[in-house]
């Protein structure tokens, strides 16, 4: 019951359906009973209307997926420390409901993963246990789109793409899916459906790594970047504005295509182009470090003792979630040399650890007189940043601020 299972919960109960909602940390489901989540793009009062309203039930008895029409999958996938896909969530997930599943069950699995997994994980396991697919059980890939922290795009407002082990499955899934988007575009196979999924992200993570190098080629050749990309964006087609910025986070970007680039490696696949977008991605933190540096010894302050405050410690504007987030990144770089951090994220109200595995504390923005720089990560929409001018510098690595004098762009 994470940023896509929860929201997804919703939207079908909103839809009519009765919802039973799995998740084995207890301390999540209590926290979805007092609404005290962000992973959803219902507000507070919604969510609590929906989970303590009729035909909406929260639990961590993973046996109650027998009594259920349609299991729908939604665990995450991330990598590990050497970039590696961990399945292993997902695996004992995929377990579970082939051990509990039940003739007549549609099983939909919506977790980002590698080609083929729907097949491996779920496919196989079932026909081991005499399940005929397509018609005893129907199984097919509708990977998830969700855009946290979006206000604008509801999860009802996206098309999603299908993919069954058969026909039959593929329908038994549409019909499903089609009570909570808009439409659907349904394709050949399972395969064909997680492959897309893969290339939609890595195709976002590649065109971020280039607005980064157009960022940095457009400083060093004394040029607005937001200038530059705005004017491009007005052509109406060939081409799709990306924003720069201190790196990627969360759950998709960084972790996606490494699902793609590992399974390519394994079909002995050489991808260049997605291994150095990645890289850059990767090492982007790393650059914020060096310019903060460089700017502070034009102040003639060096590094270790300065006393640095991270604005936004979110990986995106509008949520809480920090995983990925490059400013956590950062700080523990920034430790390392000596640095002195302090934070301030409205959305974060928790106690962060950086990449070190140090806390950061987030607290109120301080006293002008107890910084010596500002960097900024994340902005959010509606809080008051006015007080970022009284700073004595300020590395802007959003791209979003507004011009002052003491404002310097990544």
């Amino acid at each position: 019951m994470g940023y896509v299972g929860l929201p997804t919960a919703v939207e079908f109960h909103r839809a009519g359906f009765e919802v039973i909602g799995m998740d084995v940390d207890a301390k999540r489901l209590a926290a979805i009973r007092e609404g005290l989540v962000d992973s959803v793009s219902a507000s507070p009062d919604e969510l609590l209307d929906a989970v303590n309203g009729d035909g909406f039930f929260l639990t961590d008895e993973i046996a109650r997926v027998a009594g259920a029409d349609v299991v729908i999958v939604c665990v995450p996938t991330p990598i590990d420390s050497a970039m590696v896909p961990d399945t292993t969530s997902l695996k004992e997930a995929c377990r579970q409901v082939v051990t509990h599943a039940r003739e007549g069950q549609t099983i939909i699995l919506t977790s980002t993963t590698f080609v083929g997994c729907t097949r491996s994980y779920l496919a196989g396991p079932l026909e081991d246990r005499g399940f005929r697919i397509g018609r005893d059980v129907f199984l097919a890939f509708c990977p998830e789109r969700i855009n946290p922290g979006n206000g604008t795009t509801g999860l009802d407002q996206v098309p999603r793409i299908v993919g069954g082990m058969t026909p039959e499955c593929t329908a038994a899934a549409a019909a499903v899916v089609d009570r909570i988007t808009p439409s659907l575009f349904p394709v050949s196979s399972p395969e064909a459906a997680e492959m897309a999924k893969l290339v939609e992200n890595t195709f976002r993570a590649v065109n971020i790594a280039l607005a980064n190098e157009f960022a940095d080629a457009a400083r060093v050749l004394e040029i607005d970047t937001n200038e530059v990309l705005q004017a491009a964006a007005s052509k109406p087609y060939g081409f799709m504005p990306f924003s720069p910025g201190a790196g990627v986070g969360g759950h998709c970007i960084p972790c996606d295509p490494h699902y793609l680039l590992w399974q390519l490696r394994s079909e002995r696949v050489q991808s260049p182009v997605i291994d150095q977008a990645m890289a850059a991605l990767a090492s982007r933190p790393v650059k914020v470090v060096d310019r903060a540096i460089d700017l502070l010894g034009q102040n003639l302050r060096p590094i270790r003792g300065s006393r640095i405050l991270l604005v936004g410690l979110a990986y995106k504007p509008g949520v809480e979630d920090v995983r990925e987030s490059p400013a956590l990144a950062v700080a523990a770089l920034l430790r390392r040399r000596g640095a002195i951090i302090s934070a301030f994220d409205p959305m974060v109200s928790r106690l962060v650890q950086d990449g070190n595995g140090d806390v950061i504390r987030n607290g109120n923005p301080p006293d002008p007189d107890d910084v010596d720089m500002a960097i900024a990560f994340t902005v959010h929409p509606g809080s008051d940043y006015e007080w970022l001018k009284r700073m004595p510098l300020v590395l802007d690595t959003t791209y979003r601020l507004d011009s002052s004098p003491q404002v310097v762009r990544l």
